[in-house]
């Protein structure tokens, strides 16, 4: 699909159509990656913190999700 370049202040910015923002479930937000070929946007998930469950008990059956050795706050010298 061919697009047009517009100028929008003093930048330049493109147009979506309104069916291709509903066919892909855009609302406000995409993710923008730059390539060497290119620039790839994909749609942002509106669902916040969406696989963070799944990523920690991945953490945890590798135990990396254990903290070591975290000093308390009597081993510090508090200055006021």
């Amino acid at each position: 699909m061919l697009v047009s370049v517009i100028r929008i202040g003093n930048s330049k910015g493109i147009r979506f159509p309104k069916v291709v923002l509903e066919r892909l479930g855009i609302k406000d937000k995409v993710d923008m990656e730059v390539t060497d070929k290119g620039i790839i946007l994909s749609p942002v998930s509106d669902i916040p913190r969406k696989g963070w469950a799944e990523a920690f008990c991945e953490m945890h059956k590798n135990n990396e999700d254990i903290i070591e050795d975290v000093p308390g706050s009597e081993d510090f010298e508090w200055e006021w």
